[in-house]
């Protein structure tokens, strides 16, 4: 076990899906068997900037929690809660506000395409950004320094974030005198699956093209009937690095597995039997967990005294490192 502090967040938008778990859920959850202090929460703040339908919202954030449950994540050893919960991150983030610059918000990755998007129409370059968009890397920030995680693992396209983090943290530490914040790193895995979807293009909400993670047999099994595939007849030949069903195939197969499936391809296996060994590989995966998930969705006050319990440990450490800053930057009790 290592002393590390490692922490990651989980967007609540929408339903998770086959890449999701294979890309992020999965190696999240063995690496906090690896940890002593491990801190994971669902980013429902976050989640505001993107949607406005509050039932959307409450119900992402339920189905989210049920599946890191659902699928291993142990809440009595990693700390498990929702960033709503732990109201001292707004206030820390407010702290942290006050010492970002503006050209560092201006360089950030969404607020740049978002401009170049309005741009790119003829558009006001600030159309439709709201200030949740612009500095929502400021929250992110705090999130990350509040508990002033040691490794936080995202994806490639969130390395800027905890560069961003990292660029806070020294500006704050210099400014006021001291070594309040660890400098965060990112832990990026680049053996990390990530998955076609349906239509061949990364398994994205935005694309429309996800497999849902938990659905149930027979419409899983139609989805991975839904998969594209080319034209090629049974027994011809068929290239397996260049077929969407071996990529998401060997995400979930061990080495043997993924051996056995390549030979299949070169051997020439008909579409329909090669989609029925995928199927069948992902749901003795996920069967376990698919019933645990569905048990938990009808149980969301175990839910809710989970992540409440989570916030409780959150909120120990959460509270001292405000203290701690608002002590630094002057809001101290007169006496």
């Amino acid at each position: 076990m290592t002393q590390k502090k490692v922490l990651t967040g989980i967007s609540t938008t929408g339903t998770p899906h086959l890449g999701n778990y294979a890309g992020a859920i999965r190696p999240a959850i063995e690496l906090s068997k690896t940890h002593d202090q491990a801190f994971f929460f669902l980013a429902d703040l976050h989640s505001l900037i993107k949607c406005q339908d509050p039932e959307l919202v409450n119900r992402s954030r339920l189905e989210i929690a049920a599946t890191w449950m659902a699928l291993g994540l142990d809440t009595d050893k990693a700390v498990f809660y929702r960033q709503s919960d732990i109201e001292e991150i707004p206030q820390i983030t407010w702290l942290l506000n006050c010492v970002t610059a503006k050209g560092t918000m201006n360089r950030a990755h969404a607020y740049k395409a978002a401009v170049d998007e309005n741009n790119a129409a003829g558009n006001d370059p600030d159309k439709g950004i709201t200030m949740g968009l612009f500095s929502y890397p400021v929250l992110m920030a705090a999130d990350i320094l509040t508990f002033n995680a040691d490794l936080v693992p995202v994806g490639s396209d969130q390395r800027q974030h905890v560069e961003i983090a990292r660029e806070i943290a020294q500006r704050f530490n210099h400014i006021y005198g001291q070594e309040f914040f660890v400098m965060p790193q990112e832990v990026i895995d680049d053996e990390t699956a990530i998955l076609p979807g349906l239509d061949g293009r990364k398994m994205s909400k935005s694309y429309n093209n996800t497999i849902p993670l938990f659905l149930p047999e027979k419409q899983l099994q139609k989805s991975i009937n839904r998969i594209v595939t080319n034209s090629l007849e049974p027994g011809v030949p068929k290239d397996p690095d260049d077929a969407h069903l071996f990529e998401i195939y060997k995400a979930f197969a061990t080495e043997a597995q993924t051996a056995e499936y390549r030979q299949a391809f070169l051997d020439g296996i008909g579409w329909g039997e090669a989609k029925k060994m995928l199927f069948n590989l992902i749901n003795d995966e996920l069967k376990d967990a698919r019933e645990k998930y569905y048990a938990l969705m009808e149980n969301p006050k175990q839910i809710e005294e989970t992540l409440q319990q989570g916030a409780e440990k959150a909120r120990i450490p959460a509270r001292e490192m405000l203290r701690k800053l608002k002590d630094a930057v002057g809001l101290r009790n007169f006496i």
